[in-house]
């Protein structure tokens, strides 16, 4: 893992995100694989939490951010990139130089880029981790809230700050055409962002059921 950054063996693969008003595409999520010489392709639930406990989530996330945002500048110009942040990336104190960086170097447009995090940025050092989504969003990037509805699912955070998205996690996606419960949830969510002016976005979307359904209950996007 230590050799797989310098060996060029990290790439990046892309799920579309779906702007159901529109029914086009509208952006992609960057997700990370490490094809490995001899083991082939590693799940990413494998390799990343070591990558964090070894101190490695930092350049291997700096690397996503220049590597995401030089691709997305092939794309049209309405498609914007997420990629998704560790909270080992906000304890380096580094991260808003990083994503500045890798907006310069690649000349992508700042609000055709967007972090998403997970709630556990917000649980340790809260004030320095909302400093820093405050200067990132200063810069015009766009700031998600990932697997909402998971953890501790506070909504003392939407008053924290204003995400400009919340991620409806698949797991409540996943039964939506069958459990009324995951239907309710759904709907709550959607109807809490519309609320607050915070689209939402309904994640592992697959048959057309539950695209179906997750439009009729309010969400905006899909993945």
């Amino acid at each position: 893992l230590r050799q797989a950054l310098a060996r060029g063996e990290f790439e990046l693969h892309y799920q579309p995100l779906i702007d159901l008003a529109a029914g086009a595409i509208n952006g992609f999520e960057s997700l990370l694989r490490w094809r490995h010489p001899e083991r082939g392709m590693i799940s990413p639930g494998d390799f990343i939490p070591v990558a964090e406990d070894i101190g490695l989530i930092v350049p291997i996330g700096e690397w996503i951010l220049r590597e995401a945002c030089t691709e997305a500048t092939h794309w049209p110009p309405h498609i914007k990139v997420a990629v998704n942040l560790s909270p080992a990336q906000f304890r380096s104190r580094n991260l808003v130089q990083a994503v500045l960086s890798a907006l310069a170097h690649s000349g992508l447009e700042p609000k055709r880029l967007e972090l998403e995090i997970t709630e556990s940025v917000l649980l340790a050092e809260t004030a320095a981790n909302l400093a820093i989504l405050h200067q990132s969003r200063a810069h015009g990037i766009r700031i998600a809230l990932d697997d909402f509805g998971t953890g501790y699912s506070s909504l003392s955070y939407l008053r924290s700050f204003p995400f400009d998205k919340i991620k409806i996690d698949r797991s409540f996606v996943r039964d939506i055409a069958d459990r009324p419960d995951s239907v309710a949830i759904v709907r709550a969510i959607s109807g809490l962002g519309r609320s607050l002016n915070i689209s939402t976005k309904a994640e592992g979307v697959e048959p057309m059921d539950q695209l179906d359904l997750s439009r009729a209950e309010g969400c905006l996007e899909v993945q």
